[in-house]
């Protein structure tokens, strides 16, 4: 699937520009293309090869930026979700992109936004905190380090 995203990104960013480059923000883009397919009256069937890409896509935004890997569902999940592969978060939850992309064509309305999607998305690596210093270590609101008294 990572090939598969990248072949699509490089594909569609070339031919129409779009700004897929793997952020969060990127998935905003993502609703707009979905969106784009469904009201412009796109069959299911001829969307498809389409959709594939941006759910390969919005999986691999996942795995780059929450911490996710890409598993391979099992019979019974595939059965659930609909699709042979997901990704698993770092807490153990799985979660089907490709699943979500098509609902976002299929149902449409701000509920079924990818970009909603990762800020409900439970499960996400925590980032290590960076360090700060010079002005930057005044707006953490914390006492400057020195004696206890």
């Amino acid at each position: 699937m990572r090939s598969y995203a990248a072949d699509f990104v490089a594909r569609v960013t070339a031919r129409n520009r779009l700004p897929l480059d793997y952020s969060v923000a990127s998935l905003r883009v993502v609703d707009f293309v979905v969106d784009g397919l469904r009201k412009g009256g796109a069959e299911p069937e001829r969307a498809r090869e389409t959709l594939l890409g941006l759910g390969a896509y919005v999986g691999e935004v996942l795995l780059r930026r929450a911490g996710a890997v890409r598993v391979d569902f099992d019979d019974r999940e595939q059965v659930y979700f609909g699709q042979p592969v997901g990704v698993r978060m770092p807490d153990g939850r799985v979660w089907n992109p490709l699943g979500k992309v098509r609902n976002r064509f299929e149902v449409g309305g701000p509920a079924e936004s990818l970009q909603t999607f990762w800020l409900r998305l439970h499960g996400r690596a925590r980032r290590q905190p960076t360090a700060l210093t010079g002005s930057a270590q005044s707006l953490r609101h914390e006492p400057p380090p020195g004696p206890v008294t």
